[in-house]
């Protein structure tokens, strides 16, 4: 498989930076989904070829995390968080709001690809609930209507 000369390039320079191989193998399944969008079989077995993993172990730990899939996405992947702070600061509302406007359900994506929709357990943001992250940006203390406009500002960005 072939990748860009800066995912090369990234990579090489994360491998003199961490102890072992294995250490890299988060930094570069997020390199590697963000220039294909989603991690294909084919990239799964270059990566574990490349730090002598097996396939099944760079399998567990894409199947872990929330933020690698191995199917394709929107362009904006909205990851509102479900845990315990979110809910009791109204994250259903806001989940609720966002399934209703975008017309699609828990991972699921729009007929025309701009966003993809997921419920996390945690992104890590507790002292801001409700929290939601869209691709890498986080956006906090939401209502369903700010959550709204932040949407409405992906799209016109998207629409560019």
């Amino acid at each position: 498989m072939r990748f860009s000369d800066s995912f090369e390039s990234r990579f090489t320079s994360m491998l003199g930076h961490y102890p072992t191989k294995r250490s890299v193998l988060v930094p570069t399944l997020l390199y590697m989904q963000d220039e294909l969008g989603y991690l294909t079989d084919e990239a799964i077995r270059d990566i574990a070829q490349r730090l002598e993993l097996t396939e099944l172990e760079v399998r567990n730990v894409i199947s872990y995390y929330s933020m690698l899939t191995t199917r394709p996405r929107g362009k904006y992947n909205v990851q509102v968080c479900r845990n315990i702070s979110c809910m009791l600061c109204g994250a259903d509302d806001v989940i609720a709001h966002l399934k209703k406007r975008l017309g699609i359900a828990h991972k699921g994506t729009t007929a025309d690809g701009m966003f993809s929709f997921e419920e996390v357990e945690c992104i890590g943001a507790c002292s801001w609930a409700p929290a939601m992250q869209v691709n890498y940006d986080f956006h906090e203390k939401l209502t369903p209507e700010n959550a709204e406009k932040v949407l409405d500002e992906y799209r016109r960005k998207g629409s560019q």
